[in-house]
């Protein structure tokens, strides 16, 4: 049947805008379903953007630098050496070595034995110079008792001139004999004295090349003694420096083995090496240091010379943040963002650092900078 028929023109016209009606509000339905889906996920995005930004990146306490008094130090480097190292020779000449009585390391007194010579040569050759000695003397006796009756009968004329002079001459002859056998009695003795080598004075011996049986010669070296235990350090400080030292000042002393001595500047070097452009200063250490074994001659050591104290700005080291190369602390704004400040750090005294760059009414985080960046947000704990 056709519809055309039926219905009049307007009925059809107003059944196609109906039915345009239906299939525009039935697509209309589909696309708010698809939003009303989408549209909580969206709104717990923006959400979860909103609670970030507003959300702490960390909790931290604030401090602020302090002015304390800090030292004022040169730090210096250079080598520890006796004070003074005795080298100790023989001065027997042609002897054999008998007797060796000391080792590397041993601690002697003065005028101990440290070898002995073999002196069966010197021992005869003395006993033969106090033969001679005693046959002037005898000579001496017959010459003046001579010169004596010479003197009493000069006068009568029982002797010529020549005589009595021939006598008086004959007593002064037998006196410089007998002073001559003398002098040759004092140099067996002394040469025979040469056969014990003595330490010159108390300390410990270095070195030995002494050897049993070796025959030395005048001035060989047999051992070296470091004089009284007593060492040094021989600190090398830079010609800008080296004005500071004085004297009498203290000085802090770390060994290798990282022993700590405190010592003091004896002598300041007049002189500075032309090629490290750094002057020697001497410092002496504590005889302690030696005896317990933490200095030993030769040891390499670091220290510091004490020169003072200053006030100084300081934070703790836990506020640092190092990055690049270089230091930066961070500071807390009134709106509790943080904001990165390159500080120049100087002395330190235990967990304190002397930092430039900050003023006093900074407001620092204590600890955790590693963690933050420019313009966090940090939550401030009381």
């Amino acid at each position: 049947m056709n519809l055309s028929r039926l219905l009049p023109r307007a009925g059809l016209g107003a059944l196609a805008l109906s039915m345009l009606s239906l299939v525009a509000f039935a697509q209309d339905r589909n696309t708010d379903g698809r939003n009303t889906a989408e549209r909580p996920a969206a709104k717990a995005a923006d959400g979860a953007a909103a609670g970030s930004a507003a959300r702490p990146a960390l909790s931290v306490r604030v401090v602020a630098p302090e002015l304390i008094d800090l030292p004022i130090r040169i730090n210096a480097n250079g080598n520890i050496a006796a004070w003074q190292e005795a080298i100790i020779g023989a001065e027997a000449a042609g002897l054999r070595l008998a007797q060796v009585n000391v080792n590397v390391g041993d601690r002697v007194r003065a005028g101990q034995v440290l070898a002995s010579f073999a002196a069966d040569t010197l021992q005869a050759e003395l006993a033969q110079a106090r033969a001679a000695l005693a046959e002037a003397q005898a000579a001496l006796s017959d010459a003046r008792a001579n010169a004596e009756r010479a003197r009493v009968i000069q006068a009568s004329g029982a002797l010529s001139a020549q005589q009595v002079a021939q006598l008086l001459t004959g007593e002064k002859t037998a006196e410089a004999r007998v002073a001559a056998a003398e002098a040759q009695v004092n140099v067996h003795q002394v040469r025979l004295a040469h056969t014990r080598v003595l330490a010159p004075d108390h300390g410990t011996i270095s070195a030995r090349a002494a050897t049993l049986g070796q025959v030395a010669q005048p001035g060989q070296e047999l051992f070296r003694l470091i004089r009284g235990d007593r060492l040094e350090w021989r600190a090398e400080v830079t010609s800008a420096e080296i004005a500071r030292v004085k004297p009498g000042q203290s000085v802090s002393v770390v060994s290798a083995t990282g022993a700590r001595a405190a010592g003091t500047v004896r002598i300041v070097a007049p002189t500075v090496d032309a090629q490290t452009r750094n002057a020697l200063v001497y410092v002496d250490l504590p005889a302690a240091a030696a005896q317990e074994g933490a200095f030993k001659a030769g040891m390499f050591a670091s220290g510091e010379f004490v020169l003072g104290s200053s006030q100084a700005l300081t934070v703790p080291q836990a506020a640092l943040s190092l990055r690049d190369g270089f230091s930066y602390v961070f500071a807390v704004s009134p709106d509790d963002r943080v904001s990165q400040i390159k500080v120049q750090v100087g002395r330190r005294l235990g967990e304190r650092v002397e930092v430039s760059g900050v003023s006093a009414s900074s407001r620092l985080v204590a600890s955790g900078a590693a963690f933050l960046s420019e313009g966090d947000r940090v939550r401030v704990i009381p």
